[in-house]
């Protein structure tokens, strides 16, 4: 029997797998309640419409978006990950100076989240993603 620190890890792996293959519904199953938090760019997605919605945007403007995973580390009640995202800028995408129109430049950048847990329990109730914006921008238009 594996511990509550690895059963969360498991999870945490599992959802990050499912985003690269875009099998969402996989995605959503990790959760107990859907809830993205996107400092990076000061955007909350709060419920399953609003996540799976998260989802599919973002992967108009980065179809072939991914996530190397370099730790997954077990915290009390959450997980954090340091990965570096990856992707093709196919799409466009919203900015506040307006839509930036496809680039076909891709980026890699690297990013830390924190995947929250109720106490003892093993969905995910919240991700918070921690990322430079101003990285990503340069990367598309320089």
């Amino acid at each position: 029997m594996s511990t509550l620190a690895e059963q969360r890890i498991a999870i945490v792996a599992k959802h990050m797998a499912s985003e690269i293959t875009h099998d969402f519904d996989t995605t959503m199953s990790t959760f107990d309640h859907p809830r993205y938090e996107l400092f990076g760019a000061g955007q909350v997605f709060d419920g399953a419409e609003a996540v799976l919605n998260y989802f599919k945007n973002s992967r108009r403007s980065f179809p072939d978006q991914a996530n190397e995973p370099i730790l997954l580390r077990a915290m009390e009640d959450a997980v954090l990950a340091e990965f570096w995202l990856t992707g093709t800028h196919n799409g466009p995408i919203q900015t506040p100076q307006g839509e930036l129109a496809p680039t076909g430049k891709k980026i890699r950048v690297r990013m830390a989240a924190v995947f929250e847990f109720a106490p003892g329990g093993t969905g995910i109730i919240c991700e918070r993603v921690y990322f430079d914006s101003a990285t990503i921008l340069r990367q598309l238009t320089n």
